[in-house]
């Protein structure tokens, strides 16, 4: 993160001390955390078990910023006069006051601790003019078309709120189990009207999923008489209404805090929202939504300018990247400015270190009110776009679904979003997490300054975490190829190994490892035996995941160089019309000839529509015709007198009796290679399988093997000859 905090110096500066009688609520800045009974070494003193454990795993340190303010300071400044602590920031290390005390103010001001003082809001009866404040742009907001068909086994019955859903492919994530459980989140709002009894709720209410509120404005409690934007954000990601209306991450846990007063417009609000972000990370929260955005307010002196919008300058942008250097994920809307003189994005969507939300429609089309980036740093802001025209929200009455305008509700959904994906992976930490949405996003290579890098498909941003997570090795030993993998799967989920031989025209499937069970890192290993094919040869394979009907990627690749030593290969065996080859080491100085004997003696032979490679050290043989059953291929090679013959290689053609369709001897279907058996073919008959061969016609085969418990039976009038015996 920047550690740029020049223009919040400035602020401070804005105005100067004899203004400080029109304002009650002021900022002290303290110096230090001098004295202070709080250690890092013994975080257990001002953090949950939960929030240091959110620090252990992304070995995140304890370090001062997470100290409470000192206390002796924070009696000082309360013994000062007549004065009221309204909060502290321990992050900022900052004080906010309620006081009309100049005397008092005076004396804090000369505290040897005390960095500066500043007024950061007015009197409630002030004469000074408000700035028009709508949280949502005035847009009318009408159901989007067109609507998408729900896939009818999805685990939700998402109704209305299908298309903000699967615009994402989040469907996905709940349908494979990611839903919020165990997740936290906090959403920073105006208020939570009526969300103790709308039906939207209900499921949150009854199962516990509200964790705690509190109104930082009045200092109490109670969030649900307030105004009902925050209820309307909530909607959109803990609705549980089937067939109705289904939010983002409806099992997931939630703080509601208040920290916006709709009433007026001052920079106490960013510093109300410092301490609540706060108060979320000790008590270990995972992701906050917040869909405020401050620039302009009703005092002049306080606006902010396009060049505060830098990422890190403002109060609640700096504490936004403070909040992500703890490890939370900062989901932040980016604005509704788009179609105003200022058409930037708002204060802390130009955070640097959190994921900033455009709006877009249902057809990915941009939102006109949506706020325009990059920040005044440079940064590509928005980083992402999700539903914001026509969205569905919770109707403050009723509860049922009604339709919403703004990056107000893009945010949560994202919010949402993001906290079933982390869910999945909580490997990863938060700026991974930014990263891999980035670029999952459908503007991922072409980024503007609408949608930053575009509408994020999680099933995208799922397989690259998968990949991005994945381990594997691969070696040749004792003419094996040995795999290893450490992989995340799950039910549903498979990997195939793959291996495309010189002699294959494509990749070949040769193994297939399904999984069971909840979605973790797995271990497995495979051994490929190479010990039937000559030496002297690269070897690839692929190793290709499938989730499902969902989607299928290959996760990597990999050549071995198959260069033995190992036990002479001295019989190859190929279904008939297969492709196979023969290989020897490379010897410098050598060039080579491949021979065939045909029953007369080793003659050379020649490139046409059967063999490729004669002159070289690895021969291809196709399309062979059944009557080179028990032909014998070496290579000789030679430098100057020095001749060398490889160990000869007999071809035969096999296959194997599988009994896939019924009994038939005479059906290609219940044969390995797919054609009935001829004096050419050797056969084999398996153990262990429901259909057993019955001969119904005169029938031959080179070589019979039947295994333990096979049977073969020959009825009557006919016969099956074996002519090789």
């Amino acid at each position: 993160m920047k550690k740029c905090l020049l223009l919040f110096f400035i602020f401070f500066a804005v105005v100067p001390l004899q203004g400080h009688a029109q304002f009650n609520r002021h900022i002290i800045r303290l110096k230090n955390k001098t004295g202070t009974p709080y250690s890092a070494g013994n975080p257990a003193q001002f953090l949950t078990q939960r929030s240091i454990d959110r620090r252990t795993r992304y070995a995140i340190p304890v370090d001062e910023t997470d100290l409470p303010v000192t206390p002796w300071y924070i009696d000082s400044i309360r013994s000062a006069g007549n004065v009221t602590i309204i909060n502290t920031s321990k992050w900022l290390n900052q004080v906010c006051i309620l006081t009309t005390d100049a005397a008092a103010l005076a004396r804090i001001n000369s505290f040897d601790f005390v960095l500066s003082t500043a007024p950061i809001a007015a009197r409630v009866a002030s004469a000074n003019q408000p700035v028009y404040k709508q949280l949502d742009p005035p847009f009318p907001a009408m159901p989007a078309t067109p609507s998408a068909v729900q896939n009818v086994t999805d685990f939700y019955s998402y109704g209305s709120s299908y298309n903000q859903v699967h615009l994402h492919n989040a469907e996905f994530l709940h349908n494979y189990g990611f839903r919020g459980q165990g997740m936290q989140l906090a959403i920073m709002d105006a208020g939570f009207l009526n969300y103790l009894t709308l039906p939207t709720f209900d499921s949150a209410r009854n199962n516990n999923q509200i964790l705690g509120t509190w109104d930082f404005v009045n200092n109490n409690t109670s969030v649900n008489e307030d105004n009902a934007h925050g209820m309307s954000c909530f909607s959109t990601i803990a609705a549980n209404m089937p067939g109705s209306f289904i939010g983002t991450a409806p099992a997931a846990a939630y703080y509601l805090y208040r920290t916006e007063n709709i009433s007026s417009e001052y920079p106490v609000e960013e510093q109300n929202w410092a301490v609540a972000a706060e108060r979320a990370d000790s008590l270990g929260v995972d992701v906050f939504s917040t869909s405020l955005g401050y620039t302009t307010f009703d005092n002049s002196s306080f606006n902010h300018t396009y060049a505060d919008m830098n990422g890190n300058t403002t109060i609640i942008a700096r504490a936004a990247n403070l909040a992500a250097k703890k490890g939370i994920m900062v989901v932040a809307a980016a604005g509704n400015d788009g179609a105003n003189n200022w058409h930037y994005i708002s204060t802390m969507g130009d955070a640097d270190s959190a994921l900033t939300i455009g709006a877009v429609n249902i057809n990915r089309q941009v939102a006109g009110f949506s706020s325009y980036g990059p920040n005044s740093d440079g940064q590509i802001k928005p980083d992402v776009a999700a539903v914001g025209s026509s969205a569905v929200i919770a109707n403050a009455g009723n509860g049922q679904p009604t339709f919403g305008n703004g990056t107000s509700y893009a945010c949560p959904i994202m919010a949402g979003i993001t906290t079933c994906l982390w869910q999945a992976f909580p490997e990863i930490n938060n700026m991974d997490l930014i990263d891999g949405l980035r670029q999952s996003g459908d503007r991922f290579d072409n980024p503007n300054d609408r949608t930053g890098y575009g509408v994020p498909d999680v099933k995208k941003a799922f397989v690259f975490f998968i990949k991005s997570l994945h381990t594997q090795s691969a070696i040749i030993s004792n003419c094996n190829a040995v795999f290893n993998f450490n992989m995340k799967a799950a039910d549903g989920m498979q990997v195939v190994i793959e291996r495309k031989l010189p002699s294959d025209t494509g990749y070949v499937a040769i193994t297939t490892q399904n999984f069971n069970g909840s979605f973790a890192s797995r271990l497995f290993s495979y051994t490929d035996s190479l010990g039937a094919y000559t030496s002297g040869v690269v070897i690839q394979y692929r190793i290709q995941m499938n989730i499902g009907a969902d989607t299928s990627f290959y996760l990597d690749s990999v050549t071995l160089s198959y260069n033995g030593p190992c036990a002479p290969v001295t019989e190859r065996k190929i279904c008939p019309g297969a492709a196979t080859y023969f290989s020897v080491d490379t010897l410098p100085g050598y060039s080579y000839q491949w021979q065939a004997d045909m029953g007369e003696g080793f003659t050379d032979i020649t490139n046409n529509s059967f063999y490729n490679g004669v002159s070289s050290t690895v021969l291809i043989l196709n399309n062979l015709p059944q009557n080179f059953y028990g032909y014998k291929y070496r290579c000789m090679q030679t430098n100057g007198s020095t001749t060398l013959y490889s160990t000869p290689v007999t071809l035969k053609f096999a296959s194997a009796w599988t009994g896939t369709y019924s009994s038939s001897w005479e059906n290609s279907g219940n044969w390995r290679c797919g054609i009935v058996p001829t004096q050419y073919i050797d056969v084999t008959i398996p153990g262990g399988i429901s259909n057993y061969p019955v001969v119904n016609s005169n029938a031959a085969c080179h070589a019979l093997a039947t295994l333990p418990g096979a049977s073969v039976v020959v009825n009557n009038g006919f016969k099956l000859d074996i002519v090789g015996h």
